[in-house]
């Protein structure tokens, strides 16, 4: 079903009821779909036709889902842009995608150059007449993710690829009585995909954050009564962290998904001891969203779950197919893969060779059909020859009740290749010594894989969508390597 096509049916179905809430107000279904044809006639209007794109700069509201929604049912290509980009990184994207107009928020309007700037949606009444036909398969949405390239990629999704990946998550996580939370900016394919599409397919309620913080989140769901959220582990921990010192009535909570990075145990655990909920992790990509995860009633802790509408291989560096246990890359083949990257053939070819989406992570299987990140194919640490997964790491020295947040990364050494090295800030209230954390680890790991020195920091850095920044940290590593006092190396 087109996704252009969905807020009109939901709009008949359920005129009064709340699509929509955030902190200046809330949207019915009719109210939406209102404005979401006011938005397609205007656009239409000033001669934008299909396949154009509009860049959208503007925080979770209304108006974004607005803009985005009138975008798909004008036939145009939307170009969210996350809010936390600087001037030069708002500009390459502008550039690259080829926008020919760019939406903003009138406090973040300044940051747009070199293209045409509104910071005002048009009259949202007296649209009419008809519209441009829209292709269920052509490009619909672009979506710039970062990646180990020194340009953000747009990746291309079509409506159907959109609603194919949502289908799944309504189906299985959201009724039609659900109130999801969106922790992160809709610019993101976890909110997008995972919370705001499954909530309109659904005839419910999403909430949206306009900016997260832990305290916000919480406070959205004891007001609300909020049942569900999905967000990467460095949100959920901030939610935990903030409950255990300022508990709020959270009870109508019913479902945490926890996605977009390695999910430590012990943050699971955490989890249900102060939301009274199963944390169920899941796995998916900004190119293909979900890919696995896991059941309610079935969850099988540390694990991705199993497949989600998708068929998976484990292979080897050579596109074999591996047995369960043994670690090789995850690739997806399915209706919510993406159409590939946009104005950059190579990269496409490189991400669907064989009919079969790449994702450049590492994973294995049991004999039950669950998946088991190992890290990502591109940060592997290899020390002597053997290959150290700083995911595998990190989750052991997670199981310290010392450490808050803790990064993994590979510093060069002349003998070994490399020698893993542990970035790691402390929780509030804690305090322990690089020796603690170093005999911790090796009573969970090979001796080859403990990190062979301790970096404490007060806060990681983060990337755009929260997680840990590896390539920042080795940055910063390689920066202070000189004056970090050597150790002898441990056994290879």
């Amino acid at each position: 079903m087109l996704i252009s096509e969905l807020v009109d049916r939901q709009a008949k179905r359920y005129p009064a009821k709340a699509a929509l809430i955030t902190d200046e107000g809330k949207l019915t279904y009719a109210e939406l779909e209102q404005a979401v044809a006011c938005i397609a006639h205007s656009l239409s209007e000033r001669g934008l036709r299909g396949g154009d794109r509009i860049a959208i700069l503007w925080p979770n509201s209304i108006e974004l889902v607005v803009l985005m929604l009138g975008a798909f049912r004008a036939g145009l290509i939307a170009v969210p842009i996350n809010p936390r980009l600087k001037a030069s990184e708002i500009a390459y994207v502008l550039e690259h995608s080829g926008a020919r107009l760019c939406y903003s928020e009138p406090a973040l309007a300044p940051l747009v150059t070199d293209v045409e700037v509104l910071s005002q949606l048009p009259s949202l009444t007296g649209a009419s007449g008809p519209l441009p036909g829209t292709d269920s398969d052509a490009p619909a949405l672009l979506l710039y993710t970062s990646g180990t390239t020194a340009h953000p990629k747009g990746v291309i999704h079509s409506q159907r690829t959109l609603f194919e990946g949502a289908r799944v998550i309504a189906d299985e996580d959201i009724g039609p009585n659900d109130m999801p939370l969106l922790l992160t900016p809709v610019a993101h394919i976890l909110a997008f995909v995972g919370g705001l599409l499954p909530a309109l397919i659904q005839g419910t309620t999403a909430v949206l954050l306009k900016a997260f913080s832990p305290t916000a989140a919480l406070d959205a769901i004891e007001r609300h009564g909020c049942t569900q959220v999905a967000g990467l582990p460095v949100l959920i921990r901030l939610m935990v962290e903030e409950q255990a010192v300022r508990p709020r009535n959270v009870s109508s909570l019913r479902i945490v998904a926890v996605g977009g990075d390695a999910v430590p145990v012990a943050l699971q655990q955490r989890v249900l001891a102060l939301f009274q909920v199963e944390a169920r992790e899941g796995y998916g990509l900004t190119e293909v969203m979900p890919v696995a995860f896991n059941r309610p009633g079935a969850v099988r802790i540390g694990s991705l779950g199993q497949a989600a509408n998708a068929s998976i291989r484990i292979v080897d560096s050579e596109g074999n197919d591996l047995a369960p246990g043994e670690v090789g890359e995850l690739l997806v083949d399915g209706p919510a893969n993406c159409l590939g990257y946009w104005n950059d053939p190579k990269a496409t070819a490189d991400l669907l060779e064989g009919g079969w989406l790449h994702t450049g992570d590492l994973a294995s299987s049991d004999d039950d059909g669950y998946y088991w990140f190992k890290g990502r194919l591109k940060q592997i640490i290899i020390r002597g020859g053997s290959n150290i997964s700083p995911q595998e790491v990190e989750e052991a020295l997670y199981r310290h009740p010392a450490v808050l947040e803790t990064g993994v990364v590979g510093l060069p050494d002349p003998i070994l290749g490399e020698i893993p090295v542990a970035f790691v800030s402390v929780r509030e209230g804690h305090g322990v010594q690089s020796d603690e954390l170093i005999a911790h680890a090796s009573r969970l790991l090979s001796d080859y894989k403990v990190p062979e020195r301790i970096v404490f920091m007060d806060v990681l850095p983060k990337g755009l969508t929260g997680k840990v920044d590896r390539r920042h940290l080795r940055d910063i590593l390689l920066a202070k390597a000189a004056s970090i006092e050597n150790r002898a190396p441990s056994a290879v």
